[in-house]
């Protein structure tokens, strides 16, 4: 059985990694493409650095950026970078599926809400139960 060659918009990931940014721009959607157009913040350029020495082995710690709105570029491919959320950093491991979307579009800002039985006091019945 052949395995599937695994691509985005069909180039391969040796494709994506020779590409330039404004190569790469051509074939994400149009929000990051103007995002990439206008140019990358000091923030994001300094996370691309940090993701570059990671890769090359120069960092001890894992990557941890606040940068939520970095779009992810090739270079990112197979590193694992710790997104803040407003309480803690998420691992989050990049693959091709990922490309041209924001980082923050993996590191969710809210909990989803489960309701579970009511707590102690929540009811006049529970009140009078011993709190040991």
């Amino acid at each position: 059985m052949a395995r599937k060659e695994v691509n985005f918009k069909g180039k391969t990931v040796e494709e994506l990694a020779n590409m330039s940014l404004v190569d790469f721009a051509k074939y994400v959607p149009a929000r990051a493409r103007r995002t990439l157009k206008r140019g990358l913040t000091d923030a994001q350029k300094r996370l691309l650095l940090k993701v570059k020495k990671g890769k090359e082995g120069k960092l001890k710690k894992p990557v941890r950026t606040h940068c939520r709105n970095m779009i992810i570029l090739p270079e990112f491919l197979g590193t694992t970078i710790h997104i803040y959320n407003g309480k803690e950093f998420v691992p989050i491991e990049i693959t091709i599926d990922m490309l041209g979307m924001y980082l923050g579009e993996f590191a969710l800002t809210r909990k989803k809400v489960g309701h579970n039985a009511p707590g102690i006091g929540a009811t006049k019945s529970s009140s009078s139960v011993s709190v040991k």
